[in-house]
C-alpha cells in the first residue's frame, strides 16, 4: 500500500479578509440638529412634525444646557431653577436659530442660554427692584475694587471709584449702596454667636417698635397754650399733683387749704382741660 504526499508546491493557501459591516442607508441615519431645525422652520406651527422634531432637538443638546447651569450653581439660586431657566433659552434658541445662515446651532445655543441665565440672576435675585443700570455696573464695580485693591492695597474712595469707572460720584455712591441691597437676610437669622457658643440675638430682636409715648408728645404741646392760660394757683396745683407727685392731702397742707377744696380745684381744672382740648381736635387722656 502507497501513500502519496502531495508536494509542498501544492499545498493550498487561504486567504482571509476582512468583510465590511454594511452601511446602514443613509435614510436611516441621525439627521443633525441643522437639519432637523431647517426642517422645523419650514413646517406650519400647526404641523404635528414640529413639536416631534423640537422634542427631538431638546433631548439631543439637554445635557449640555444642564451642564451649563450647573456652572453658575452655588451662587444663591437653586439648580431646579438655573436648570429651568436654562432650558428656556434653549426653546429660545432653537425657534430663533436661522439655519440659512449657515452657522452651527450650538454657536447660537451657548450665548442664548448663557444670556437667559444672567437675565435671571438679573431680574430675579435682587432683594430690591433697582435700576437697570445699576444691575449692569454691579459686576463692573466688583472688577474695579477688586484691581484697585489689589494695585493699592487699600479700600478706594468713592472719588477713586469714580475716577477709575468713568462714572460721576453721586452715582457710584448711589452704586455702592445699591450693590449692598442684592441679598436680603431673614429676620430670623442669628446675629452672631456668644462667647460660649451659644446662638446669637436674631435681627428681629434689634429692630425697634412703635413708642407709646409718641401721642403723649403731641397732647403735650397741645397742653401747653392751655396751660399758660391757667391762673398761677391751678397751674401749681397741677404741677405738684402731677409733675411733683404729691398727694391731694400734702398740697392741701402746702398750700393750707382743706384737702375736699383742692380736690374740687383740681377736678374743675382737669374739666376745664378736657373741654380746651375737644375743642381743638385733641384727645386728651386722664
Amino acid at each position: 500500500m502507497s501513500i502519496t504526499v502531495p508536494h509542498a508546491s501544492h499545498k493550498t493557501s487561504v486567504h482571509t479578509s476582512v468583510i465590511p459591516r454594511p452601511r446602514k442607508p443613509a435614510w436611516d441615519e441621525e439627521p443633525s440638529a441643522e437639519d432637523m431645525l431647517a426642517e422645523l422652520h419650514g413646517l406650519d406651527e400647526d404641523d404635528p412634525r414640529a413639536d416631534v422634531l423640537c422634542e427631538r432637538v431638546v433631548v439631543l443638546y439637554r445635557p449640555l444646557v444642564n451642564k451649563l447651569a450647573r456652572r453658575y450653581n452655588g451662587r444663591g439660586e437653586p439648580l431646579d431653577d438655573l436648570q429651568q431657566t436654562a432650558m428656556l433659552g434653549l426653546l429660545k434658541a432653537i425657534h430663533g436659530y436661522n439655519p440659512e445662515r449657515g452657522r452651527p446651532f450650538i454657536s447660537y445655543l451657548m450665548p442664548t442660554v448663557t444670556g437667559e441665565i444672567k437675565r435671571h440672576f438679573r431680574d430675579h435675585t435682587w432683594a430690591v427692584r433697582v435700576p437697570r443700570r445699576h444691575q449692569e455696573n454691579r459686576i463692573r464695580l466688583r472688577h474695579v475694587l477688586n484691581e484697585f485693591q489689589q494695585a493699592h492695597a487699600r479700600t478706594p474712595t468713592v472719588r477713586d471709584l469714580a475716577e477709575e469707572m468713568g462714572l460721576p460720584e453721586a452715582e457710584v455712591s448711589e452704586l455702592v449702596q445699591v450693590s449692598e441691597s442684592y441679598r436680603s437676610l431673614s429676620l430670623d437669622a442669628p446675629d452672631s454667636a456668644g462667647a460660649d457658643g451659644q446662638e446669637g440675638s436674631r435681627l428681629e430682636d434689634q429692630l425697634g417698635s412703635e413708642d407709646g409715648d409718641l401721642e403723649l408728645v403731641v397732647q403735650r404741646e397741645s397742653l401747653k397754650p392751655a396751660l399758660a392760660r391757667l391762673p398761677e394757683r391751678e397751674r401749681e396745683i397741677l404741677m405738684l399733683r402731677f409733675f411733683g407727685d404729691h398727694t391731694q392731702s400734702e398740697i392741701a397742707e402746702r398750700l393750707g387749704y382743706s384737702q375736699m377744696h383742692v380736690s374740687r380745684l383740681l377736678n374743675g381744672v382737669l374739666r376745664q382741660l378736657r373741654e380746651e382740648m375737644a375743642q381743638e381736635g385733641t384727645p386728651a387722656h386722664g
